[in-house]
């Protein structure tokens, strides 16, 4: 089958803010083919960053944008997916957001593939790779921000243990900026709400940059309270100091890796800056295979792997798939909270099964259906014009 279109969409709430909140936005990328077939993808960037890359003028040769990489190619196969994926990278080697931006296409890809073959993308993946196609649950813990006050969290964690969630991540928000009695209250009442059972996960969210120290005192500081882990202490790109932070072995796990937009950026956190938990975006790193080949690694590693996932349930199904097969990664950043568009942009998201537990779905391709109707509200209109040429206009979904 030939590829005919390759369509990003440009999705907003009315009113953005400075919150660290990703779903008051996306990007979607739709790819069709001419068999009727199309696939859905999303990227964790900013949309019209992305969108750039998708339909830019050439450059040169090696500033080729991603649709026109891709329209008129031939999609048959796994390997296709590999093939194209090679060729819109070549293709678009000087654009630097392109590793991110191509994320929505690639996934799209898969999902067209698992479609054609009739098989979930977990299967396709295990296929490849010689390993169990069988999925194994999840335990999903919810991921939140930190309330503005300590007493805010606590009313957060307490809403999500009454809605029987037996983990949660909190982050951002006043973590770091208002000193360290502040940060150790905000986790104390994260863990009270929780409750003494429940597992905690704490994202600083890059706050203390390469300050290595501090983030080391702070990990001490919240042992007591048992996080399974300390979350994005330093800067994405802070290798040296993740080594500094990791050999002086603090009582809780570090965990990074969110901000890797390529394979190489994981593979540096895991090999030179010693994290416990790699935490993959297959919205940010290139889409699902470099998602799986970092699961590979965490393997070979002996680390875990886990989905970073704070937008939709189109982006949980691409980060599920790229693990379910392995019953020893068994947590599932769950999207509890976020804006209407992220709540409404699949017509059949991921429930939480009676045991607590999430599985995926046994569906061809990604599994879930995007809810065109639900979201149409929310499509921005983009026009690009260069002098009398219009360079893109998007389309209506």
């Amino acid at each position: 089958m030939k590829i005919t279109a390759v369509d990003p969409f440009y999705l907003r709430i009315p009113n953005i803010t400075t919150a660290a909140d990703g779903t008051q936005d996306t990007l979607l990328v739709r790819v069709r083919t001419d068999t009727g077939l199309e696939g859905w993808g999303e990227c964790d960037a900013s949309p019209l960053v992305s969108m750039a890359v998708y339909c830019c003028p050439m450059s040169h040769g090696n500033i080729i944008n991603i649709r026109t990489s891709l329209i008129g190619e031939t999609l048959d196969s796994p390997n296709a997916v590999l093939r194209l994926s090679e060729k819109v990278l070549r293709n678009g080697l000087d654009i630097q957001q392109i590793q991110h931006a191509y994320s929505g296409a690639e996934i799209a890809l898969w999902d067209v593939i698992g479609q054609k073959l009739d098989k979930p993308v977990y299967h396709l993946l295990a296929e490849m790779s010689g390993t169990s196609d069988v999925a194994h649950p999840k335990l999903p813990y919810a991921s939140v921000l930190f309330g503005d006050t300590p007493e805010a969290t606590y009313h957060i964690a307490s809403g999500l243990r009454e809605q029987g969630y037996r983990a949660a991540k909190f982050g951002w928000g006043p973590m770091g900026k208002f000193g360290e009695a502040n940060d150790i209250a905000l986790v104390r009442a994260a863990r009270e709400g929780m409750g003494p059972d429940a597992q905690i996960m704490i994202d600083a969210g890059v706050v203390w940059g390469t300050d290595y120290e501090t983030a080391y005192n702070r990990a001490e500081a919240f042992a007591e309270f048992s996080p399974t882990w300390l979350e994005e202490p330093l800067a994405p790109d802070a290798i040296d100091a993740y080594g500094a932070l990791t050999e002086k072995n603090p009582s809780v796990p570090i965990a990074a890796g969110e901000g890797s937009s390529t394979y190489r950026m994981a593979e540096d956190l895991i090999v030179n800056g010693g994290i416990q938990f790699v935490q993959i975006d297959a919205g940010r790193i290139g889409g699902i295979l470099p998602s799986f080949q970092v699961r590979q690694l965490a393997e070979q590693h002996g680390i875990q792997y886990v989905n970073h996932t704070f937008k939709s349930h189109l982006s949980l199904a691409s980060s599920l798939h790229v693990f379910a097969t392995n019953p020893d990664f068994d947590l599932l950043e769950y999207p509890a909270a976020g804006s209407e568009l992220s709540q409404r942009l699949v017509k059949n998201p991921f429930q939480v099964d009676p045991d607590g537990m999430v599985r995926v779905k046994a569906l061809p391709g990604l599994g879930v259906q995007v809810d065109t109707e639900a979201i149409r509200p929310y499509l921005a209109p983009v026009r690009i014009e260069v002098g009398a040429d219009t360079v893109f206009e998007q389309t209506l979904l």
